[in-house]
C-alpha cells in the first residue's frame, strides 16, 4: 500500500499543485477585497481542512481512500449549502438567535452521531 500511495502522489502531485495554483489565481479577488468575513472564513478553512482530510484519509485503507474522501467532501460541502439555506430561512422567520442556535444544535448532533457510529481502523 505504501508503494501505491507513493506512486499515486508522484504521478498526480504536479496536477494537484497546478489546480491549487489556478484556484489561488481565480480566488485572488476575494483576498484583495474589503469583505473581512470572506477572508476570515477562507483563513479558517485553510487551517482546518487539511487536518480533516488527513484524519479521514488515515481512517481508511489506501485502496478505499479516494472514494471515501469523495463521499466525505460531498456531504461536507452539501452541509455548507444546506446549512446556509436553513439558517437563512430560520433567521427570516424567527430571527438570528434561533438560527444560530439551530445550526449549533445540528453541529453538536452530528458530532454525537459521529462519535457513536464512526469507528477507527482496526489492525
Amino acid at each position: 500500500n505504501t508503494a501505491a500511495v507513493a506512486t499515486g502522489m508522484e504521478r498526480s502531485g504536479s496536477i494537484i499543485t497546478s489546480a491549487a495554483l489556478v484556484m489561488v489565481l481565480v480566488s485572488a479577488g476575494f483576498a484583495t477585497g474589503d469583505i473581512l468575513i470572506v477572508k476570515a472564513l477562507g483563513f479558517g478553512t485553510a487551517l482546518v481542512y487539511p487536518t480533516l482530510l488527513a484524519a479521514v484519509g488515515d481512517a481508511v485503507p489506501a485502496t478505499d481512500r479516494a472514494s471515501v474522501l469523495g463521499v466525505y467532501r460531498f456531504w461536507r460541502d452539501s452541509g455548507f449549502i444546506i446549512g446556509a439555506l436553513l439558517a437563512g430561512v430560520v433567521a427570516d422567520l424567527f430571527g438570528f438567535r434561533p438560527a444560530i442556535q439551530l445550526i449549533a444544535a445540528i453541529t453538536v448532533g452530528s458530532g454525537v452521531l459521529a462519535i457513536g457510529t464512526v469507528r477507527g481502523r482496526t489492525k
